[in-house]
């Protein structure tokens, strides 16, 4: 399998790249390119990190090819990470709508020149924020199954490690879904939490201690009230005070909040956890299997009778994703489901 890198310069492309060639996703018969802009910082960053690259995994590495000009991408699967992201100084405005007119751009820029070449379309992986626009402008262009975002596998592997915490129990160990989007309207799916060798009895009865009364309905607003108020704490130089503000928060809080204290306190993006997430998809379809993941989807009343760019669990494999795998959700998850597909209909809908 081939796999394209685009903003493969940045640091979460840098880390993927790692990512992929440390776990013998790619082999030597594969190719991975390393996707950047013509002249200027990015093209230079490229010629030393495939350096650096080969010195680290030659023995069994990939060949791996600079790609300056979006038109020469030639790969199975694209990987969507370049553009603009929210700045890690605390203290800079947070402009998401000027984000994602940037962005909107990118996207636009690297779908039609792929879309340009003609012949099979890859599948696309977008990762770039927003996620949902991405899906929707790949999808319009490559087809929808041949496109999927991977930020609700990112979210959903950080719920299940917060709940991991809560249970005593190594993530593989959790089940636990998270849906939606990317972002303030995410949707944890209590209902499908299940812990191995834990009885569903005891189950719902931790559960129901950590969740208290709180409901789906107040959880976008509940995220965006805690983010500020963490991020007025690291504004003002008050990092222990507001990690430990983040950890007391319930899993589901911690899980949607806890990647924004990263990005304000590492001076860079949660490159490695996304990475991940990423390298986790990839490996799924170099290998051939077929795995039900939660991604962000373009979705035509599939289930639910969704219409839209938002993420729900679907089959994926080696050609993309094939089918959605239905969940018996509970009342509020359903309702807060629907709310993130209207959330992210209007936003989409201010950038076009």
């Amino acid at each position: 399998m081939d796999v394209a890198i685009v903003g493969a310069a940045g640091s979460c492309g840098r880390q993927l790249a790692g990512q992929l060639l440390d776990r013998h996703v790619l082999g030597p018969t594969s190719r991975l390119q390393l996707v950047g802009h013509r002249g200027g910082h990015s093209e230079h960053e490229l010629w030393g990190l495939r350096i650096d690259l080969e010195d680290a995994f030659v023995d069994d590495a990939p060949s791996i090819e600079i790609v300056l000009d979006p038109e020469a991408i030639h790969a199975d699967v694209v990987v969507m990470l370049a553009g603009a992201t929210v700045s890690t100084d605390p203290l800079a405005p947070i402009d998401r709508a000027a984000l994602g007119r940037i962005n909107r751009a990118v996207f636009l820029e690297c779908a039609d020149a792929i879309a340009a070449r003609g012949g099979r379309p890859p599948v696309v992986i977008v990762q770039s924020n927003p996620v949902e626009l991405g899906v929707q402008i790949f999808a319009e262009r490559f087809g929808r199954h041949r496109v999927l975002g991977g930020g609700a596998w990112s979210d959903t592997l950080r719920f299940r490690a917060e709940l991991a915490d809560e249970f005593g129990v190594r993530r593989p160990q959790i089940r636990a879904p998270m849906l939606g989007q990317h972002g303030d309207h995410a949707v944890p799916c209590w209902s499908q939490v299940r812990v191995m060798g834990r009885g569903q009895d005891e189950i719902r009865a931790r559960i129901a201690s950590l969740r208290g009364d709180r409901s789906l309905v107040g959880f976008p607003a509940e995220i965006a009230a805690h983010k500020l108020a963490m991020l007025e704490l690291v504004r003002s130089g008050r990092i222990e005070e507001a990690l430990a503000a983040v950890q007391a928060l319930p899993p589901d809080l911690r899980a949607t909040v806890k990647p924004y204290f990263t990005h304000f306190t590492a001076g860079r993006t949660t490159e490695m956890a996304t990475a991940h997430a990423v390298a986790d998809l990839v490996a799924c379809m170099a290998l051939g299997e077929e795995r039900v993941f939660p991604a962000q989807v373009m979705l035509e009343g599939e289930w639910l009778e969704l219409e839209g760019a938002i993420a729900v669990p679907v089959l994926l494999s080696v050609d993309g994703w094939a089918d959605v795998h239905p969940l018996e959700l509970a009342e509020d998850e359903v309702a807060a489901l629907r709310s993130a597909t209207e959330a992210v209909r209007a936003a989409n809908a201010a950038l076009a």
